[in-house]
């Protein structure tokens, strides 16, 4: 069914239109962040020689091959070369913190008194 619109309709038809073409707006902006989060991950997981991985780590190359051969860093062998990715050494790196996250002054508070253990007293002795 349609509907006929008058010229006195025209400011409601028009503002509806508005908050439609607004909603769409920030759904698109919605998607855009979402594909440019996807694309700068893959972008992320670039191939490296042992070289330009070392260079990225700031490591030597014969600490870079311990590593390897102890399967502690992720890495692929092609033939007699090694493939590294960019965001698997980023995610090794990280792993390796002892403390992932910096803890707030409350947190931290919280943890020293959580780890102090006192002897109870004795009565009647």
């Amino acid at each position: 069914m349609q509907e006929t619109l008058t010229f006195n309709d025209l400011p409601e038809v028009v503002s509806q239109v508005l908050s439609k073409v607004e909603r769409l707006e920030r759904v698109l902006d919605i998607i855009k962040d979402e594909v440019c989060k996807k694309s700068s991950l893959s972008a992320e997981h670039t191939p490296m020689t042992i070289d330009e991985a070392c260079d990225f780590l700031k490591m030597k190359k014969s600490t870079m091959y311990y590593h390897i051969e102890r399967d502690n860093i992720p890495a692929t062998k092609r033939g007699k070369n090694y493939i590294l990715f960019k965001d698997e050494l980023v995610g090794w790196l990280e792993s390796g913190r002892k403390s992932p996250v910096a803890l707030s002054p409350e947190e931290m508070n919280a943890q020293k008194l959580s780890s102090i253990k006192r002897k109870p007293r004795r009565f009647g002795n």
